[in-house]
């Protein structure tokens, strides 16, 4: 054992560290359930950062809903300023007609909603406001506890709970987050941006770059949640069953294809292609709709052309819930679900569940016209999906 390893067990409950740290959840291995547990009772603060890794997914969890109520409520123009601290909202009669004059002077007021009131502007601004107030709460709930934490050695030395990098990857992240969704903003503020000058639309972001900000949001919770599930379990390995090498293989592909599968769906919300064609399965009586190949060059109708962005998540959200439904049916048929281990039948068991709740989620969504309450509960149930998925992919993981 290196120097910098913990030297305080008897020989006979020594574990084995594959890494040059002092520990660290993702590489130590145990030979004997009895030194797992004797190892886990030194070491402090696991509890503490488990309790910050969990409120901060629980934050991101909360920022996409209220996003997605944002897009769908259309108050992301709303606010035309950028502060980086942010600041209270208008309060008084002459604050709110100040702020509401600044945003008639943007394409949006001047191309969709001339004519609103200040009562009505009020309804959209606050959306907005509590949405970059939650990014800025992630911000602090993130840079404090991590400031306190590095200073008690949770992320250095005999005390390390989990590496200084991960915790500066995810700060990163966080940070590009912020700067990404005002690059997102200014987007649908310039009524000289490509796109809307391209397709004569109404005032909205590019939904190349809403998608991005989603994509960036799912991999910050992905980050939080993933060394969350590392400190909750302990790692704990989980016993090999018959075709466990099958479930290790396809569980992370499954949780790849979900995240896919989101990402598109941020292509229909940034073109408001879930109200092209209201009706399942066909699109306009057909399976192919006619107008799928409409744009040239024929790559950017995946990316353009709503009807091609709704036909393709429609049919890879088909493919991946047909797919883990026949994965969940194969492990639990028979005897071979009879012999598997409780904690890879209870992934099996909820990412079913979740799936085919989501699905149904999707269409209703679509035949009922994209109504606020159904897509935010549809937004919140992909989310939901991405949960079950990367903790069946953390299972796998710790398959022998």
């Amino acid at each position: 054992m290196n120097s910098n390893t913990i030297n305080v067990y008897p020989s006979s409950l020594k574990p084995s560290i594959t890494s040059s740290s002092s520990y660290n959840y993702s590489t130590t291995v145990f030979n004997h359930p009895e030194e797992q547990q004797k190892f886990e009772e030194e070491i402090p603060g696991r509890k503490a950062v488990l309790i910050w890794l969990g409120t901060l997914s629980f934050l991101v969890f909360t920022i996409v809903i209220v996003g997605g109520l944002t897009r769908l409520e259309e108050g992301g123009l709303s606010m035309v300023d950028w502060s980086f601290m942010g600041s209270l909202p208008p309060i008084t009669q002459k604050e709110w007609e100040e702020e509401f004059e600044k945003y008639k002077q943007f394409p949006e007021y001047k191309k969709k909603n001339e004519g609103m009131t200040v009562e009505e502007f009020k309804y959209i601004f606050y959306y907005e406001y509590y949405h970059r107030m939650l990014g800025r709460l992630i911000g602090a709930v993130y840079t404090i506890p991590a400031i306190a934490f590095a200073a008690k050695g949770f992320f250095s030395g005999k005390r390390r709970v989990m590496s200084p990098w991960t915790v500066l990857a995810i700060g990163s992240v966080i940070g590009f987050q912020g700067l990404l969704g005002w690059y997102m903003v200014k987007s649908g503020l310039d009524e000289n941006h490509e796109l809307m000058k391209k397709y004569n639309s109404i005032p909205r972001v590019s939904q190349y770059r809403l998608a991005s900000h989603l994509c960036t949001a799912f991999v910050i919770y992905a980050m939080t949640l993933w060394k969350s599930f590392d400190l909750a379990t302990k790692n704990k390995t989980v016993e090999t069953f018959a075709g466990s090498s099958i479930f290790k293989m396809v569980a992370p592909i499954f949780f790849s294809l979900v995240f896919l599968t989101a990402a598109s769906g941020a292509f229909v919300a940034g073109m408001d292609a879930g109200l092209v064609y209201n009706e399942f399965p066909l699109m306009g009586g057909a399976v192919v709709p006619s107008d799928i190949m409409a744009i040239e060059p024929w790559y950017k109708n995946f990316f353009e052309n709503a009807t091609t962005v709704q036909f393709q998540h429609r049919w890879l959200a088909t493919f991946v819930a047909t797919a883990i439904a026949a994965f969940c049916f194969y492990f639990k048929k028979g005897d071979k679900g009879k012999q598997l281990p409780a904690t890879v039948k209870k992934s099996l068991n909820y990412l079913l569940a979740v799936v085919t709740a989501q699905y149904t989620l999707g269409i209703t969504t679509l035949l009922t016209y994209v109504p606020t309450s159904v897509a935010s509960a549809h937004q919140a149930g992909s989310l939901t999906l991405f949960t079950f998925a990367l903790w069946m992919a953390h299972v796998a993981k710790r398959i022998r």
